[in-house]
């Protein structure tokens, strides 16, 4: 088969372009012809055949002032030229079916649009709440809100969910309406969830229940597998921890290392990944956990894997609904428990005491009881990361995930095949 993934970024940034990027090697390994498109960017994977028709690179972190502000907001909205690149892709590439994943801003569903009236089946992977939450987030001033899941969107410039800004919340609350008034995203022909809480939330902002399937996300094999290697168990009372991820309030990296204060010694934490609260959290941490903290900044993959296979547990103390996080099934194929938050998807991925453990959001003390319990039995850790790889071999495997892809592929076809009768 034919693949096009599409994505505004075309590197490791995050959870949905490691998931894109591990899923095309899948099926390629599978015997799929796959090709990648999306944004121009400096820091996409080189020698991409179809780069010669990516939209236009923009930067919106921050975002530009005066009319390039302007016009980045209209591109926001609809974006003919990303729409005109990626007509010629597809002229090009001539795919059987297209996967999109996070187009927000930077592409627009404008993209859409080409794939429709060529009679191309499509699919949306959902890695965040933006079809729901015009800040992506369910968050407002580090707060679990759902205003506009059912309600209007100009809930968020009333309440200036974006970073405490009038403008900016003003024009993210005027283009998620436009684009619910104008049912941008119909074209579609069936969205994934990688969670179950996911799936339920998109039915409740209007997605049909029978458009929408919940597969879970898959992870590539750590490049040194764990299988059939003992594991390393520690000694009692001493332990590294990790955290692996992007350094912005909603990820709760703050509650984490104000955590580390309250732990013995002996425990330490290493932190890869960087963001816009990098300075302000290596502050924090010279401040409350002095010498406990260690920050690696953003890494290669086979530098996180060591990273998280020589830890006692991976950490997610998040304060948002995180849906799927890619880090925590990272931690599974390690044969690695992973302490999480009661938010999101999450809790369907660690029942608390089996696959690692689950605390509640913004509660240092409690993580900080949580992270010395582990320590001070390695034992159980040891146990609660077998769990996590028998659960990863049992639900997370490229070869799981590729029979669910191909039968929401092959629903797909059969609703675009449907809707061009129809149409007919």
């Amino acid at each position: 088969m034919r693949v096009l993934h599409v994505n505004k970024f075309l590197y490791r940034r995050g959870g949905a372009e490691g998931y894109l990027l591990d899923v095309a090697e899948l099926q390629r390994a599978a015997g799929h012809e796959v090709e990648v498109w999306g944004m121009n960017h400096p820091e996409n994977t080189p020698d991409l055949p179809l780069a010669h028709t990516f939209a236009p690179h923009v930067e919106l972190e921050p975002a530009p002032g005066g009319l390039a502000g302007v016009a980045a907001s209209m591109r926001m909205v609809w974006s003919p030229a990303s729409g005109r690149g990626l007509a010629r892709a597809l002229d090009e590439f001539k795919p059987e079916i297209v996967h999109f994943h996070n187009i927000y801003h930077q592409l627009s569903p404008s993209i859409l649009r080409p794939v429709k009236s060529r009679g191309i089946p499509s699919v949306m992977t959902l890695h965040d709440y933006k079809l729901a939450c015009p800040n992506y987030q369910l968050l407002s001033h580090g707060r679990v809100c759902e205003r506009c899941v059912q309600g209007s969107t100009f809930n968020a410039i009333r309440e200036r969910c974006k970073s405490g800004s009038l403008a900016a919340s003003s024009v993210l609350a005027i283009e998620s309406g436009i684009h619910r008034r104008m049912d941008a995203y119909s074209p579609v022909d069936r969205f994934i969830s990688p969670s179950h809480f996911l799936r339920d939330l998109m039915v409740r902002a209007g997605i049909p229940s029978d458009r929408i399937t919940t597969l879970a996300n898959v992870v590539s094999q750590p490049a040194s597998s764990t299988r059939g290697l003992p594991r390393l168990i520690g000694v009692p009372g001493s332990a590294r921890f990790v955290f692996a991820g992007r350094l912005s309030t909603e990820k709760g990296v703050d509650t984490l290392i104000r955590a580390m204060s309250a732990v013995h010694d002996g425990i330490t934490l290493d932190i890869a990944g960087d963001g816009p609260e990098r300075s302000s959290l290596e502050r924090l941490a010279a401040e409350v956990a002095p010498s406990r903290v260690t920050f690696h900044g953003r890494l290669a993959k086979p530098e996180v894997e060591v990273l998280v296979r020589n830890a006692r547990a991976m950490v997610v103390p998040s304060r948002w609904h995180e849906n799927q996080p890619m880090t925590i099934l990272e931690s599974f194929a390690a044969s690695i428990p992973a302490v999480v938050t009661a938010l999101g998807g999450m809790p369907e991925l660690v029942h608390d005491g089996v696959e690692g453990r689950v605390v509640q959001p913004n509660d240092p003390a409690a993580l900080a009881r949580v992270l010395t319990e582990l320590a001070d039995a390695p034992e159980d850790a040891r146990r609660m990361g077998e769990r996590a790889r028998q659960r990863f071999d049992a639900e997370f495997t490229g070869d799981v995930h590729l029979v669910g892809l191909s039968a929401i592929y092959a629903a797909a076809c059969r609703a675009s095949a449907r809707s061009e009768a129809v149409e007919g």
